[in-house]
């Protein structure tokens, strides 16, 4: 399993990129206001960070235990992209509708959008993580493999 250094780091990397895209988008493609949209943003992005600490810490204990850590393909990958998203989707579309004054359908068809940047963002960066900073469990099942020079 991961350590929680590792699962900090993965945190921030993902928040911290996500949220510069969301309020670059925001700012040149809607009418929000930027200042509000960033709030909103931050917001979503401390309780994504608590959810992404919470939900790959279970996530990897389902794996240890169904799965035996077998490797990730791209149906794994989505399924977990998918669950994540899910479990954000209902708090943030209370949140949007709270913070940016919307009505339901709005704020939910808003929340439904970030949903889909953030399941393919999620996809593309939990594989370029696991690339560039392989669990514990692949280096060593990598090692295992190959021969020393």
């Amino acid at each position: 399993m991961r350590t929680l250094a590792d699962r900090i780091r993965h945190m921030i990397l993902f928040e911290g990129i996500a949220l510069a895209l969301l309020v670059t988008g925001a700012a040149l493609f809607s009418e929000f206001d930027v200042h509000m949209f960033g709030a909103f943003g931050l917001m979503m992005s401390l309780l994504a960070m608590l959810w992404n600490l919470i939900y790959n810490w279970l996530f990897d204990l389902w794996d240890r235990k169904y799965r035996n850590f077998a490797p990730r393909g791209p149906m794994i990958r989505a399924i977990h992209a998918v669950l994540f998203e899910s479990g954000l989707l209902i708090v943030g579309t209370i949140l949007a509708m709270w913070w940016l004054d919307l009505a339901f359908w709005p704020a939910f068809v808003l929340d439904v959008g970030l949903s889909l940047f953030f399941v393919t963002y999620a996809y593309a960066f939990n594989w370029t993580y696991d690339i560039t900073f392989p669990p514990p469990h692949a280096r060593a099942k990598k090692a295992e493999v190959t021969p020393p020079a």
